[in-house]
């Protein structure tokens, strides 16, 4: 069974992230390439750390959307949001810096804690480009983000701290940035 609820949520990944490259082409999407540059670097952090702390088939999810989050990085790199303010460095560098104490700990459990608060950090250029002007995203890379998290949790063949973590934040960000784009189009409109 939980095998089963891993493969969806790895489907999930899937059909949450082909319609977002593809709007990454068409350029309707602009992906902030600071986030997912870290985002990148983090969901890697995180896959092995769930690995590591027994996530087992669990881990498919964040597997699945670690190559889509690889892809979608250098894809922003060419089609992606080109205005760049000081305070979307100065989170990168924060993001970046958090990796330090990862490379030193060799922890799992710190390794996650670690990647998620990186994780939110590199959250908030995306957050503030979105807020300003919604048409840059589209919800539908995010709400299944918040499905894929939720059964990840389901899926998880272990429960701790280095496995829990980074899908319930991720389902409580996902969510905000799903219900900023969908409410800041309304308004806007």
């Amino acid at each position: 069974m939980k095998l089963t609820i891993a493969l969806i949520a790895g489907l999930f990944a899937i059909i949450g992230n082909i319609p977002y490259l593809r709007d990454i082409v068409k350029k309707r999407v602009q992906p902030h390439p600071y986030t997912w540059l870290v985002w990148s670097i983090v969901s890697c952090i995180v896959f092995f750390g769930q690995l590591a702390r027994g996530a087992g088939v669990g881990a498919i999810g964040t597997g699945a959307s670690e190559i889509f989050t690889i892809i979608i990085f250098f894809f922003s790199l060419q089609y992606g949001f080109k205005n760049i303010r000081p305070i979307d460095t100065f989170f990168l560098i924060v993001a970046l810096l958090g990796i330090i104490p990862w490379i030193l700990t060799h922890d799992p459990t710190v390794s996650v804690i670690i990647a998620v608060s990186i994780d939110l950090c590199a959250f908030v250029p995306t957050i503030r480009k979105t807020w300003l002007d919604s048409k840059t995203e589209t919800p539908i890379l995010y709400g299944m983000n918040v499905l894929r998290h939720i059964l990840m949790l389901f899926s998880l063949q272990a429960y701790n701290l280095a496995t829990m973590l980074h899908s319930i934040v991720m389902i409580v960000m996902n969510t905000a940035m799903t219900l900023i784009i969908v409410f800041k189009k309304k308004t806007s409109a």
